[in-house]
C-alpha cells in the first residue's frame, strides 16, 4: 500500500501546484508582472517570440546552467501571461521555500522516480483541456553529457507538441522558438530540437551538455 499512497501524493500535489499558485490571484499577478518587466530591463534582457496559442504543451527550458535560469524562467512566465508549472529539483522544496515554490508554479521532482513522473504527467495532460508544462532538459545545472528524454515522452505519450523556450546570455535574450510535434522518432524529433539550441549561450557555456541524448535510450515501460 505504501507505494499507491506515495504516487496518490504526488498526484494530489500536482493538482494542488496546477490550481493554487499566483497566477489565480489577478492582483498579485499583475503586480508581479510589472516588477518582472522592471527585472528583466534593468537586466538589460528582452523578449523575443509569441507565446503558443495552443491549451496544452510541454516547454523545454534550456539551456540550464544556473540558479538564475530559474528566476528568469519566472520572469518570462509573468511577462507572457503564461500559466504554466515548472519542474524543480525536490531538495528545492524545503522548509520555508517549498510552500514558496509551489505558490510560483514549480512542482517538486524525484529524480529517482523518472518513470513515475512521466506516467503521472501524461495522465495530467489527459485530463485537463489546458495544462502547460516547464521541463528542464539537461535535469540539473551541473555539467551533463547527455539531455534526459522525460520531456520528449511526456509530449509523445501525452499526444501535445513541444515548445522550444530558451534563454541566451550572450544576447540577454529569452521567449520562444519553434513548435515540434513529436513524431515517435526519437533521434530525427531531437536532431530538429538540438539543431535550434546550437546557437543559444547558457550563462556557463561549459556546463552545457554537448550530446543531445544518451546513445541509447527507451521510453519508460507502461505502467
Amino acid at each position: 500500500m505504501q507505494p499507491d499512497g506515495m504516487v496518490l501524493k504526488d498526484i494530489r500535489t500536482f493538482k494542488k501546484t496546477i490550481t493554487m499558485t499566483i497566477h489565480e490571484t489577478i492582483v498579485i499577478r499583475t503586480l508581479v508582472r510589472w516588477l518582472a518587466l522592471l527585472v528583466f530591463k534593468c537586466a538589460g534582457w528582452t523578449s523575443e517570440g509569441r507565446k503558443p496559442d495552443l491549451p496544452r504543451y510541454v516547454i523545454i527550458a534550456a539551456p540550464h546552467t544556473s540558479n538564475w535560469d530559474f528566476i528568469f524562467t519566472l520572469c518570462l512566465a509573468f511577462i507572457y501571461r503564461l500559466n504554466a508549472v515548472i519542474m524543480m529539483k525536490d531538495a528545492w522544496f524545503r522548509w520555508p521555500l517549498g510552500p514558496l515554490f509551489r505558490w510560483l508554479g514549480a512542482l517538486p521532482i524525484d529524480r529517482s522516480g523518472a518513470n513515475q513522473v512521466v506516467a503521472q504527467s501524461i495522465a495530467k495532460f489527459h485530463q485537463r483541456d489546458r495544462l502547460v508544462l516547464v521541463v528542464p532538459p539537461s535535469g540539473t545545472r551541473k555539467r551533463v553529457l547527455h539531455w534526459k528524454t522525460g520531456f520528449y515522452h511526456i509530449a509523445n505519450g501525452a499526444g501535445v507538441p513541444i515548445v522550444l523556450g530558451f534563454l541566451d546570455y550572450r544576447r540577454k535574450v529569452g521567449g520562444f522558438g519553434p513548435v515540434v510535434q513529436p513524431r515517435g522518432d526519437l533521434d530525427a524529433d531531437m536532431a530538429v530540437i538540438r539543431a535550434f539550441y546550437r546557437d543559444i549561450s547558457g550563462k556557463y557555456p561549459l556546463k552545457e551538455s554537448q550530446q543531445c541524448i544518451a546513445p541509447s535510450v527507451s521510453p519508460p515501460a507502461a505502467g
